[in-house]
């Protein structure tokens, strides 16, 4: 990894979700490195087969770093609704869609609402939680894992434009608000994976320093 002030290091983000993809170079580019979208690189997405999101976030960064011959990262999120046993969990992106529901975010959106519209507002509870992985390699055989959680819970329409994915209808409890109504600062300051890629990047300084005093 470059140490700040050099030229930036590429490392190969595996997701094709723009937006995940402009949230984490926000937050990585102030320590050297530049994400490139695996897509960029024609490195099409592996199938997500595992049952947590660390293990999807190694089978998917594993992936692009083969294909690329770059560090990868990858991250695996997703929305847990209390009241409906923690989904839709690990489905979350293609949860209307395995109902038969549409797809897309919208379509996400609207089939959750349908879900809890008989729910009241203090069973609504819900978290955003991510998981973080930094390989060095496609073998590197001790992977960085990091991970965040944010607490709020289901509103009972959408709420404003910004964002993607749930945004809209994820009133988070630190400001009270729909994610989507928060600017991007505060979102990555506040957010399940802007908690994860913070403790990403403390481990990463120390990589670098430990590599530098071994130099």
């Amino acid at each position: 990894m470059s140490s700040e002030g050099s030229a930036d290091q590429k490392v190969v983000f595996a997701s094709a979700n723009a937006g995940k993809i402009q949230e984490l170079n926000d937050l990585l580019t102030p320590i050297g490195l530049s994400l490139i979208a695996q897509g960029s690189l024609g490195i099409k997405s592996v199938d997500e087969t595992a049952h947590t999101f660390v293990e999807n976030a190694l089978l998917k960064a594993r992936h692009a770093s083969k294909e690329s011959g770059l560090p990868a990262i990858a991250d695996d999120s997703g929305l847990e609704v209390d009241v409906l046993n923690g989904a839709p969990g690990l489905y979350s992106a293609r949860h209307a869609q395995r109902h038969g529901q549409g797809s897309g975010d919208a379509a996400n959106n609207e089939f959750l609402l349908k879900q809890l519209q008989d729910v009241d507002a203090q069973h609504r509870s819900a978290r955003f939680r991510s998981v973080v992985v930094y390989l060095r390699h496609a073998m590197d055989p001790s992977p960085l894992i990091t991970n965040g959680s944010w607490e709020g819970h289901i509103l009972q329409a959408p709420e404003g434009e910004g964002g993607f994915g749930y945004d809209p209808v994820f009133c988070n409890h630190d400001t009270h608000t729909a994610v989507s109504l928060l600017d991007k600062p505060t979102k990555n300051r506040l957010s399940h994976r802007g908690k994860a890629v913070a403790q990403m990047i403390e481990l990463l300084r120390l990589q670098q320093l430990n590599d530098q005093q071994q130099t």
